[in-house]
């Protein structure tokens, strides 16, 4: 099991905001970029714009960025399309058998750990700004 695709291409739609800044930027151009369905794309978007990092109104074309790529962090997206919840990346599982010496102590053995897993992973994420992806997709290809 993986984490949602919802923050990877909540990455991308966002990186083809910034490299196609001049062109319009249209649910169904950037769902053929993803290689999605337009829907999804919308959905996401609503995200973004909700969460302030990109402008889409429905019935108008063309969605662009609302902030400068270098004041948007990954930490900033994966926040917005609602990956997982606080502390809750890790899922344990309920109801162990509480007759059981492990069943009874696994979770307050775990949860800790778990927690702090998250804690560097975002720590991680929050340092990484968008301009960073955006630079090597350009150091790479250059835009579309």
């Amino acid at each position: 099991m993986t984490i949602s695709s919802r923050f990877a291409v909540a990455i991308h739609v966002l990186s083809l905001l910034e490299l196609n800044k001049e062109g319009v930027n249209t649910s169904e151009y950037i769902a053929d970029s993803v290689n999605t369905n337009p829907v999804v794309i919308r959905r996401i978007l609503g995200m973004l714009n909700k969460a302030g990092l990109a402008q889409a109104r429905p019935g108008v074309a063309g969605a662009r960025l609302m902030r400068p790529v270098s004041e948007i962090t990954l930490l900033d997206i994966y926040r917005a399309v609602q990956v997982v919840e606080e502390d809750a990346l890790f899922s344990i599982h309920e109801k162990p058998n509480l007759k059981c010496p492990v069943g009874r102590n696994i979770q307050a053995s775990i949860e800790p750990i778990f927690s702090s897993a998250q804690a560097a992973m975002e720590q991680t994420l929050a340092q990484v700004k968008l301009e960073d992806i955006v630079g090597k997709i350009q150091a790479s290809d250059g835009a579309c």
